[in-house]
């Protein structure tokens, strides 16, 4: 790995993004030495529905991941089909098709078998792959798998207990578990067994012995569980088992120099082997993972990301299959808990996804790393550096109502998204602050993409403002606003805020004005305080791009 190495983080379609076709930075084949994914699936909906047969011709081909929904279309057979690149899994889909039919499971393994047969390529021959998904699609991605990795590398169906017992689960066993699928690219892959720690109650049953010192201790027996003649020996007048003892009589002699042993008084009985419970690593793990707990409501952790994993899950498996300095890719890397782990213990990352929301939250769950002392260096790709290409973001996501290009446009001035339900109409993002007296406020942000930027829109948001109470309106256009409407903004005046410097309470910013000359949005000085947190940010009198810092 060169030693100019950055972290990437994608933002677009990751099978675009892993193809490298046509992007700005390509990743590189077998460039990986842990792969975790993580793909949007929700255990909660109905079964029978995800097996629902779709036979309409209108559906369309393109799937939105980020709704968690996949509807079949015909297009979606044609196009696997058609591309040779999928040419060694075609007879398995197209099996599976003649035995689900166009059902949206058939439209999701339609999804994700061209992209785990990339992330194949993108694997280390060392490297090793963790599927995690549901009880729901486990078996079909099983099969697959099976197919591009070859079902000699399958190394463990990991059973990961998520939740507890709910009590509406009447006509069933209640559902508690997720599935992550173990994969190596070959039998060279590297691996280190992780330990659980000892229960109180184990303790207690098994190390209940205590030294002179106060160590803890068990006995464990010498005996040789095989006849090894060459070890049946007498030591200090105490006679061997009928099969030998397990160790040689030098061995022996160290135990016994190192207090290890444990002599009976009856000389008849068996000298035993001193463990201490302070060098004991703890129970080597196994498939069934109980000791690591979903992330509570009040947990520090939680970002309120609603498929967000606990961090000691994802700790676990890099530290199992990865090295200091080695690469995780996590190609739908969701709030990022993955790319967060990767960074805390020391390796290097990837991380890839479809939606500006998650881009925005792992850039700022990777920023407050950063405040905490970590060195952090990463790219930003995929996102537009210019106005042309915030005008190919617009209209390459007409399809979703450009909420991507709505996504990327707030986080320009440091805002969150707002998915405007209910009476958050009007406000596509919102830059939190906390007053001097730990109040918190709002500045309000409206995005208007194309052609949209009207007079008329203008006054809309001047009263967003006003309905709101909020300290500041940020307008962000991709069309030059015309004087009436900056007249419109001057008349607001100035925020009701204390400072140095005055903060126009209606600003009206372009896209083309940000990327390319510069333009920052006026706000308030240390905008970003949370007291509830912990975490803050001084800004001296105009934002910073979230990803300035990159």
């Amino acid at each position: 790995m060169a030693d100019d190495w950055r972290n990437q983080l994608h933002f677009g379609d990751n099978l675009v993004r892993l193809r490298g076709e046509g992007v700005d930075k390509a990743i590189p084949d077998e460039v990986a030495d842990l792969i975790y994914l993580d793909p949007p699936f929700n255990s909660a909906r109905n079964y029978n529905l995800l097996f629902k047969q779709h036979k309409g011709q209108d559906s369309p081909a393109q799937i939105m991941t980020f709704e968690d929904t996949w509807t079949y279309s015909p297009l979606l057979m044609q196009e696997f089909k058609a591309d040779p690149r999928n040419s060694e899994l075609f007879e398995l889909i197209d099996s599976l098709h003649r035995i689900l039919g166009p059902s949206e499971m058939m439209a999701y393994l339609l999804m994700m078998a061209p992209r785990l047969l990339e992330l194949h390529r993108k694997l280390k021959k060392t490297g090793s792959l963790y599927l995690h998904c549901d009880p729901v699609a486990s078996h079909y991605l099983k099969i697959i798998l099976d197919v591009i990795f070859g079902p000699q590398n399958f190394r463990n169906e990991i059973t990961w207990k998520r939740t507890h017992a709910h009590g509406d689960a009447r006509r069933r066993f209640a559902n508690i578990t997720d599935t992550v699928l173990f994969y190596s690219k070959s039998d060279q892959y590297k691996f280190k067994a992780q330990y659980i720690p000892y229960t109180d109650e184990y303790i207690k049953k098994f190390y209940n012995k205590v030294d002179e010192t106060g160590r803890r201790f068990q006995l464990v027996s010498l005996r040789s569980p095989n006849p090894r003649p060459n070890l049946t020996y007498e030591y200090k007048g105490y006679k061997p088992h009928p099969n030998g003892w397990a160790v040689s009589r030098e061995v022996m002699e160290k135990l016994d120099a190192e207090g290890r042993l444990h002599f009976p008084e009856n000389p008849a009985g068996a000298i035993r082997e001193k463990y201490f419970l302070d060098e004991m690593k703890g129970v080597v793990a196994g498939d069934v993972w109980t000791d690591i707990d979903p992330i509570s409501a009040h947990a520090k952790e939680r970002r309120g990301y609603p498929t967000q994993k606990p961090l000691a899950l994802l700790e676990r498996i890099i530290a199992a299959s990865t090295d200091e300095g080695d690469v995780v890719l996590d190609p739908f890397a969701g709030c990022g808990t993955a790319l967060v782990a990767a960074e805390r213990m020391g390796r290097r990352w990837i991380g890839i996804d479809v939606t500006y929301l998650a881009i925005n939250e792992v850039v700022a769950r990777l920023q407050e790393e950063k405040r905490e002392g970590h060195e952090l260096v990463y790219e930003l790709l995929g996102t537009p550096k210019d106005e042309g290409a915030a005008k190919a973001l617009f209209e390459s996501t007409q399809k979703q109502n450009h909420k991507p290009f709505e996504q990327w446009a707030v986080t320009l001035v440091g805002g969150k998204y707002n998915d405007k339900k209910g009476a958050d109409r009007g406000k596509d993002g919102v830059i939190q602050l906390w007053d001097m007296q730990s109040n918190y406020r709002e500045g309000v942000i409206q995005v208007k993409g194309g052609n949209g930027l009207t007079l008329s829109n203008v006054r809309d948001f001047a009263n967003v403002i006003e309905s709101n109470n909020a300290v500041f309106g940020i307008m962000i256009a991709q069309k030059e606003p015309t004087k009436e409407m900056k007249l419109v903004a001057e008349q607001m005046g100035y925020a009701d805020w204390p400072g140095q410097r005055q903060i126009p309470r209606y600003q009206i910013l372009t896209t083309e004005g940000i990327l390319e000359r510069g333009e920052r949005a006026i706000v308030p000085e240390s905008w970003l305080i949370q007291p509830d947190r912990g975490v803050g940010k001084a800004v001296k009198g105009q934002t910073e791009t979230l990803f300035d810092e990159a």
